[in-house]
């Protein structure tokens, strides 16, 4: 059975979390809030969860789902061999609205999809996302809409195109990002950053902390065009979905 929760109301808030997190641990989804917009969740940990939600956007392994942190100090443990930059951007970000593709630690027993040995990470600026993170865990979080569909903006716009597939709706009223626009992805496997999808992070704010860090088109910041870098490429793959 699916349920609503208005999370204004601080009852329904608290009952709200506790449902989702009971709903996470039977690996089933839940949509809810980000500072960018809704998201559909699941345990990150659980192939069978990371299923159920690829199931439920119509998508396949092809598109991994990106996972949310409740906190900075997880990107270590869920990424190795972390740019520099990358930290300096997640210093300076997190939270917000900056996704993260980083390589993932080979020793977690998860199954994301076909991630080719990445991960996409972001930690939200919402507190009802930063609360349920901080009682299931990471999740794994893409945009709360079928494929090709526009991201819900808010929680029925969200349950539908998603109905019955979610257990929980945690509804914290609407998201402000311009026409539904999710996080800005930058892929750091590789030598250089680069922007992959120009979210509600512009890449000038991105430059003030990392001068050097390449636009969607691979331009560096005087507009001339920097070598190709096939590892950034592949590592783009992890974190097309974003909320």
């Amino acid at each position: 059975m699916t349920t609503s929760y208005d999370c204004s109301d601080p009852a329904q808030r608290r009952d709200g979390l506790t449902a989702a997190q009971r709903a996470v641990s039977l690996k089933q989804c839940v949509v809810l809030p980000t500072d960018t917009v809704y998201g559909i969740g699941a345990d990150a940990f659980s192939p069978q969860a990371v299923a159920t939600l690829l199931a439920s956007k119509g998508r396949g392994r092809n598109m991994p789902p990106p996972v949310l942190i409740p906190r900075i100090q997880t990107l270590d443990g869920l990424a190795t061999d972390v740019h520099p930059d990358a930290r300096r951007l997640a210093e300076a970000f997190w939270p917000g609205g900056l996704t993260l593709i980083c390589h993932a630690q080979p020793s977690l027993t998860w199954d994301l999809g076909d991630t080719l040995g990445t991960v996409a990470l972001r930690m939200p600026d919402d507190d009802v996302a930063l609360e349920l993170l901080g009682l299931t865990g990471p999740l794994a979080v893409s945009s709360a809409n079928r494929t090709g569909a526009p991201a819900a903006t808010t929680a029925p716009d969200a349950a539908a195109q998603l109905a019955e597939s979610v257990a929980v709706y945690l509804d914290a009223g609407p998201r402000t990002a311009a026409e539904g626009t999710g996080s800005t992805i930058v892929d750091a496997t590789g030598e250089t950053l680069r922007v992959v999808r120009q979210g509600t992070l512009a890449l000038d704010r991105l430059r003030e902390v990392v001068p050097g860090i390449l636009d969607i088109d691979g331009h560096a910041a005087d507009g001339g065009p920097a070598a190709r870098d096939d590892a950034a490429d592949d590592g783009a793959a992890g974190g097309q979905a974003s909320a």
